[in-house]
């Protein structure tokens, strides 16, 4: 075989393998699905750029998914809230400079509109305790009249991951809950 030859099966080596590359960690960098009955995904990446928490941020989107589930759920008259006792959240590699970073939202079937959530959130953060009072200052607004947040217990990771999750009803999506 002649050297061009050679150097053109490594060329197309190569770059199968940096399309390879690309294709899982793109799918696999921060994937949610949700069911009627949960939740779950989870991201594979760099922890922090520029001391941006990055890993952290898949909360957020696991938070936004959830919510909009919740709300298609109850627009089926599928009523249900977040099982806290039952999410599952777990952490890889922290401090490695790369994480994995897991978590399972669990649903519950409730017997009622009003009895159902329709809205979720989080505050959390590596290694430090969450500004739970913060966030229940900015989140009041949301709130309907006379209503309160639901909050999970404060959840961790052995490797240092707290959250505490948090549900209520929509003003929007229950307003006949008032």
């Amino acid at each position: 075989m002649n050297k061009q030859v050679k150097r053109l099966i490594i060329f197309n080596i190569t770059l199968l393998a940096v399309g390879c590359f690309f294709s899982f960690t793109k799918n696999e960098n921060n994937s949610i699905e949700c069911s009627n009955n949960e939740c779950q995904g989870q991201y594979v990446g760099i922890e922090f750029i520029n001391g941006s928490d990055i890993a952290h941020q898949f909360s957020n989107k696991m938070s936004v998914k959830v919510g909009d589930k919740l709300k298609k759920l109850f627009n089926k008259g599928e009523y249900s809230q977040v099982d806290f006792d039952n999410i599952e959240m777990t952490t890889k590699g922290m401090g490695s400079g790369n994480v994995i970073y897991y978590l399972k939202i669990p649903f519950i079937r409730v017997n009622s509109k009003c009895e159902a959530y329709t809205s979720f959130d989080h505050v959390g953060g590596w290694n430090h305790k969450p500004a739970l009072k913060a966030r229940k200052q900015q989140l009041e607004k949301a709130l309907m009249k006379n209503h309160k947040l639901y909050i999970s217990e404060l959840k961790t990771t052995p490797e240092g991951l707290e959250e505490y999750w948090i549900q209520w009803k929509n003003k929007i999506t229950q307003s006949i809950c008032k």
